[in-house]
């Protein structure tokens, strides 16, 4: 959905709610939302439903706020304002309408004596921020503000949370990818964003095409709205946005579920919002790797869903780690994870798990009432049956307020950098430069960001005539973001004297990077630039590293390179994920020279194999557009040579993943196993081939591993450090035995007797949509919920059984390496 947006058409435009009548009545007698005895929820807490909303009177909340009393004010999304008494029971809580002038709000907060609201649609007084006042203190609102008006776009992608800041005196505004940044007194992000893509993207069905940098942003500003400061964007819709004790600030950014199964899905994704932060989204097949070092990567990849409200557990009666966790709602998946942040270097570290969770569950906002130390949310959007939960704590841990943990020392250093991100400052470059060639990520961002905040001039000498590598090509990427055109020919000779074996994996990377931005930023790539770059990368190519021959060969595509087509053809045939094949198809699609006849015939009968691939709602438009971009590109005596091939129709089959034919070997249990794992894998295994056997064996279909692959199972990267060889081997010989609620389906039963298995992955009204084939996520099952009988966990595993029976032992224990090992070619268990 992103955000409960794009999936939900959130935020259509509707017209002024009328002056409510205020009104005080005990919860009436209503459709129901969900029960709660159908949630699954954490040992030791306790869920309540408080209030049902009577969706025909008072619509379907999808903000909510606490005031200084402890009530909730909420907000319907296509009408008013209400505010909600906690009881002791749902039979005391009261609920009120807000006899004012507003309502359909995406955000809410309660401060500085006022309730400030976002608006994202073209009602009252259309997109901005308001303020809402009770001026003469009868405990009713009676003034409404409108003190900053955004662009006229947005809608489902627009303006979303208001949320105070952490300094007690300022309001961030959170505003997702469709609506431009309003105008800003300052902008900790040097104002330089660009696409910087070096081939053109495919766009699929084309959803906000026009939409370009610098994505979804978010802007702090002062209790009046009239000083505005940029501090971070490249989001695609994140929706809330929530401050840790040490201040800092954590979203959770939606994906774009048509991309599933492409190499340019991101999956939904909890990010740490730096100043000056920058997190490369991007339109179409142009989305940013997470390992551009001109951006920032997530803290934790969570998975498919639709991210709503956020809010850290400050101030409720938990135990300590229920209190320091990071709560985020997945509005789709209904899904409640409590995320647990720890202090990794300059930035962050984080574990999830499900907290509480439901189907459906539709979660749209979260907050802590410090009042009574309870957690409350909400559930609605898009009209679905909406209604108020409180979650409390009846276990037998202790719930004292955790001791504070003070800030590593890369934080400190991360922050005092930080302080030179909004103008020049002539200490910029001293303090910058000792932490360019740090290899803490986060440290590297802010010093580069520093130095873009200074005049070139003051730095550029000194960024050529670095030594330190690390240092160099932190310098350099600055330099080609913010210096002048001239400065080209200098940029790319210092590169091409980076010797390659003093660079690390992400080094190499950054190299390539380095190179692009200065052709995308600098006028292209002459015979001069051509040549120095093909002496200095193509030797080196293929590299073994899939992420940077992917990047090599967009790197030769763009320069044209006859040389590098076929080694990319061969990267193209043995690729063992849909992923990797489509981002060298994507990549060679416009390339002119170095082709035969054999590499051609080659590349368009990929298109026939890919045709049994599977993905989001775009995913067959991408491919076709990777195709019609190649047809394009031939001259006319090949496009007839080869219109039989351009023309074949593809040959339906079951499992386009498998790599030739595979004998059925045995029907393994884990005690085949034993003599092995038992004494734990040792060296000596085969990195390739459990990473071929990765895609034969289906896996990548389903599971993200090391940046690749689906997202309807959980991400496989960090397995090895959460499972024994032998809990792994268990799990994937017999998946039902245990089935995580995260990744689990459910049964559908129809009043007719007619069942439906699968996932819940939208609502739409009083319309369920179920995902029933894990293979295609854009396989959906439209169920009326008025036809339901009952909704109950599958007692089977989406994930089929015999995977591992087609492969021999050595086969399953080059596999266990293999994710063991979180795709490290150098671990041990490869030697």
């Amino acid at each position: 959905m992103a955000a409960m947006k794009s999936r939900l058409s959130l935020l259509r435009p509707a017209a002024a709610v009328a002056v409510a009548i205020l009104l005080t009545h005990p919860c009436p007698a209503a459709p129901e939302a969900t029960a709660v005895e159908s949630m699954r929820i954490k040992e030791g807490f306790r869920v309540e439903r408080l209030y049902s909303v009577p969706k025909d009177k008072e619509g379907s909340w999808v903000a909510m706020t606490i005031d200084t009393k402890g009530r909730l004010i909420c907000s319907d999304q296509y009408g008013g304002l209400y505010r909600l008494t906690p009881g002791a029971t749902a039979e005391d809580t009261k609920v009120e309408n807000i006899a004012v002038k507003i309502g359909q709000a995406q955000g809410l907060v309660y401060a500085f004596d006022s309730l400030y609201l976002v608006q994202a649609n073209d009602a009252y007084e259309g997109r901005g921020l308001y303020r809402v006042r009770d001026t003469d203190g009868d405990d009713a609102f009676d003034k409404v503000e409108l003190l900053r008006k955004f662009a006229n776009e947005g809608g489902e992608h627009g303006p979303h949370a208001v949320v105070r800041g952490p300094d007690g005196k300022s309001l961030y505004v959170v505003v997702g990818d469709q609506t431009a940044v309003t105008e800003v007194d300052r902008s900790r992000v040097p104002r330089v964003w660009g696409e910087d893509l070096l081939l053109p993207r495919i766009y699929g069905r084309g959803f906000m095409k026009g939409v370009m940098a610098p994505g979804g942003w978010i802007a702090r500003t002062d209790p009046d709205g009239k000083d505005w400061e940029l501090v971070s964007t490249g989001f695609r819709n994140q929706y809330d946005i929530g401050f840790n004790r040490e201040g800092e600030m954590f979203t959770y950014d939606a994906d774009m579920e048509w991309d599933m199964n492409t190499p340019w899905y991101r999956p939904t994704r909890v990010c740490h919002v730096t100043s000056g932060s920058e997190f490369g989204w991007r339109n179409g097949s142009g989305k940013w790797p997470e390992y551009y070092g001109d951006s920032l990567p997530p803290v934790v990849n969570i998975g498919p869903g639709s991210p709503t409200g956020v809010a850290f557990g400050y101030g409720a009666k938990f135990p300590a780690k229920y209190q320091d966790a990071f709560y985020i709602c997945d509005w789709s998946y209904g899904k409640l994870y409590a995320v647990h942040l720890k202090p990794s270097g300059a930035s962050y570290a984080a574990e999830f798990e499900e907290f509480i969770s439901a189907q459906p569950l539709p979660l749209t906002d979260i907050e802590v009432n410090p009042k009574d130390g309870a957690l409350y949310f909400t559930v609605g959007g898009r009209r679905v049956q909406s209604g108020v939960y409180r979650v409390t704590y009846n276990g037998p841990e202790p719930v004292a307020v955790p001791d504070a943990t003070p800030p590593s020392e890369l934080a400190v250093r991360r922050r005092a950098l930080e302080a030179y991100h909004l103008g020049p400052d002539e200490r910029a470059v001293e303090a910058a430069w000792p932490s360019l060639g740090h290899d803490d990520r986060f440290l590297r961002f802010a010093a580069r960001v520093a130095l873009e905040h200074n005049p070139v001039a003051t730095w550029q000498d000194r960024a050529l005539a670095e030594t330190n590598p690390r240092a160099l090509l932190t310098a350099l990427m600055a330099l080609a973001r913010v210096g002048e055109a001239r400065l080209k020919p200098a940029i790319v000779n210092t590169l091409a004297a980076i010797p390659w074996d003093t660079l690390d994996a992400q080094g190499r990377l950054d190299l390539v990077r380095d190179y692009s931005l200065v052709f995308t930023r600098m006028g292209g790539a002459g015979e001069s630039e051509r040549t120095k770059v093909f002496a200095h990368l193509f030797g080196h190519y293929p590299s073994g590293d899939s992420r940077l021959d992917i990047e090599l060969s967009q790197m030769f595509a763009y320069l044209d390179i006859p040389e590098a087509t076929p080694r990319t053809m061969a990267l193209l045939d043995a690729a063992p994920t849909q992923q990797e094949q489509i981002a060298y198809a994507k990549n060679l699609r416009l390339v002119k020279s170095g082709w035969t006849r054999e590499l051609r015939e080659r590349y368009f009968q990929w298109f026939l194999k890919a045709a049994n691939y599977r993905g989001g709602a775009s995913f067959g438009l991408f491919v076709a557009d990777i195709k019609k971009g190649a047809v394009e590109s031939l001259s006319a005596d090949e496009l007839a040579s080869l219109k039989p091939i351009i023309e074949a129709q593809p040959e339906a089959k079951a499992s386009p993943y498998t790599f030739g034919a595979r004998e059925f070997v045995k029907a393994y249990s884990v005690k085949d196993f034993e003599d092995v794992i038992a004494a734990g894998l040792e060296g000596g295994r085969n990195f390739e081939n459990g990473r071929n056997l990765f895609g034969v064996g289906t896996c990548y279909v389903c599971h993200r591993f090391d940046g690749n692959g689906g997202a309807i199972g959980p991400d496989l990267t960090g397995v090895g450090g959460r499972f024994s060889p032998r809990d792994l081997l268990e799990s994937i010989i017999e998946p039902s035995k245990e089935i995580s609620d995260q990744y689990g389906s459910v049964i559908l039963s129809r009043k007719d007797g007619s069942q439906v298995v699968g996932r819940i992955v939208n609502l739409n009204g009083d319309t369920v949509m179920v995902n029933d084939n894990m293979l295609d996520p854009d396989s959906m099952v439209n169920v009326n919920q008025t036809e339901v009988e009952s909704i109950k966990p599958s007692p089977v595993s989406m994930m089929p059984p015999g995977l591992l029976n087609m492969m021999s032992k050595d086969d399953v224990l080059d596999l266990l390496a293999y994710l063991i090992s979180g795709g490290n070619k150098e671990s041990d268990l490869f030697k």
